[in-house]
């Protein structure tokens, strides 16, 4: 499928760098947000080495289903989510032995969401509280759900979602890349449509911009490039507490000699 793609990462205005990333690949119809967490830079070796990984590996398996792949694959899985699934797992794996290497950065991870569009279907994977939307008929929606403190306790009934707006602790993921071997991959599979328009974002615009502004900001975007930046104008001017990464995809339609 023919698809549309703008990008736009900012430090924010209070931190002082950034530890998020994001990949556009659309030779292979995925694309990725990485917010990384640790001291002394170590998010953002974090996500930038679970990008990488990931990259490499949708390289390396452009045009080979039979070969060996490191983690395995789930027979009861279609090839695009197999792909997606195992790729995540080895972004994991290097996270994992790149803080083993070096104790400074212990306890260094990363958040990520990922899309990749195949087989007439969106799949999303995802760890921790990046998210992924979707708009659809002007209505926005939220695809993926949050690994993190905050939404395990509006889950148990212990905090109100109007509670959960100004909980301290907001920033605590319970899952991420680099915590453990292995890891638990989410993963959900959409229909894809011809006008879908997917974000992906780090939790720096989700806690700024209420889902109201975004899918305002969505709904008028002719020109992808402009409205990710304006996402990331959106973040900072309601006080950028956070690094802000935006990825918008838009589904044109089928790929040239897919279709009329």
């Amino acid at each position: 499928m023919r698809i549309e793609v703008a990008g736009s990462t900012h430090v924010g205005m209070v931190r002082p760098h950034n530890e998020d990333t994001y990949l556009l690949l659309p030779e292979e119809n995925l694309f990725v947000v990485a917010d990384g967490m640790g001291g002394h830079a170590s998010g953002e070796i974090a996500a930038r080495a679970a990008v990488e990984a990931l990259e490499a590996f949708f390289r390396r398996t452009s045009d080979a289903r039979a070969i060996t792949w490191p983690f395995g694959v789930d027979p009861a899985r279609p090839w695009p989510e197999n792909r997606l699934v195992v790729g995540i797992h080895e972004a994991n794996a290097r996270v994992v032995e790149l803080a083993a290497q070096d104790p400074s950065r212990q306890g260094m991870g990363t958040t990520l969401v990922s899309l990749h569009v195949g087989e007439g279907r969106a799949w999303l994977g995802w760890a921790g509280d990046s998210r992924a939307y979707r708009l659809r008929g002007g209505a926005l929606e939220q695809l993926s759900e949050d690994h993190s403190l905050v939404n395990d306790l509006v889950k148990a009934r212990r905090l109100t979602p109007e509670q959960a707006r100004s909980f301290p602790h907001r920033n605590v993921v319970v899952r991420a890349l680099g915590m453990k071997e292995p890891l638990a991959v989410d993963v959900r599979s959409e229909p894809a449509e011809a006008g879908d328009l997917f974000l992906l974002c780090s939790d720096g615009l989700s806690s700024m911009v209420d889902d109201g502004r975004i899918a305002d900001v969505l709904r008028r975007a002719t020109d992808l490039e402009r409205a990710a930046q304006q996402l990331v104008d959106a973040a900072n001017a309601a006080g950028g507490l956070d690094n802000v990464t935006v990825v918008l995809a838009r589904i044109v339609g089928p790929a040239d000699g897919d279709g009329p």
